[in-house]
């Protein structure tokens, strides 16, 4: 019998920002435009797939609060920089669907309709905005993190996820951290890969999360990724705990 997932688990995260209490849809869409190279005697239009999409809506509730979806929202239409986003299905089990995409937003709308509530939406379009090794701007990967608080003292290895083969085209990571009071030093956030689930060698280090601080970073990779692949964090901070999202997408 099918197994089928309800919605309401569902996690967005946008740059340093964990905006899940403000949307209540995510719509991602992938896409590959085509040629037609329909040639004169044919029955029927033949095509050749070219270039690769990927769009994302999000639906969801108005509020001025600060670093809610109205200031961060309205902050992002036609930033320099293309937001990071991730869209957790099913959040907090490691190995879970997740949605990475770079992209930028091209719309927001605010709907104040005299009898519901206000509510917001915007439009994102997945772009590589040149950034090295990145060959597709939004795809389909799997969670490496619960979502959770961790106690400075009790970072290490998470869990891995098993792909059942190695890749060979590469991947990228995308990594949230919307809290963090971590004191007395930086925070250290990699993603690992294994062939054997065992010994298990440094695939993507991030920047080193500054005490205290909340961020966000991409970052991806060519060549082989192994079967196996994981996060690790460590800390040389002496207090607090930290909140970050971490998702692989293979190429």
């Amino acid at each position: 019998m099918p197994t089928f997932i309800h919605g309401k688990g569902t996690k967005t995260y946008i740059d340093e920002f964990d905006l899940s209490d403000y949307f209540n849809a995510a719509d991602s869409t992938f896409s590959v435009e085509t040629a037609d190279i329909t040639a004169f005697g044919a029955s029927s239009r033949s095509f050749l797939p070219g270039l690769q999409t990927a769009t994302m809506g999000l639906t969801g509730l108005w509020s001025a609060d600060t670093d809610g979806s109205d200031e961060e929202l309205n902050a992002l239409l036609a930033n320099a920089t293309s937001p990071l986003s991730t869209v957790a299905i099913q959040a907090g089990t490691i190995g879970n669907k997740a949605i990475l995409m770079q992209s930028d937003e091209l719309t927001y709308n605010i709907s104040s309709p005299v009898a519901d509530v206000v509510s917001v939406s915007a439009d994102f379009q997945a772009t590589t905005d040149g950034t090295t090794n990145l060959t597709y701007s939004g795809q389909s990967g799997v969670q490496l993190t619960t979502g959770a608080s961790i106690a400075f003292g009790a970072l290490g290895n998470l869990s891995s996820v098993d792909n059942s083969a190695s890749s060979a085209n590469g991947g990228f990571a995308i990594l949230h951290v919307p809290t963090n009071t971590v004191g007395g030093g930086v925070t250290t956030i990699k993603v690992q890969h294994s062939a054997d689930n065992a010994t298990f060698a440094d695939l993507i280090t991030f920047s080193t999360v500054a005490a205290s601080t909340k961020t966000s970073e991409l970052k991806a990779v060519s060549g082989t990724v192994n079967r196996y692949i994981r996060a690790t964090a460590s800390t040389a901070g002496s207090s607090g705990a930290i909140t970050f999202m971490l998702s692989f997408a293979r190429f």
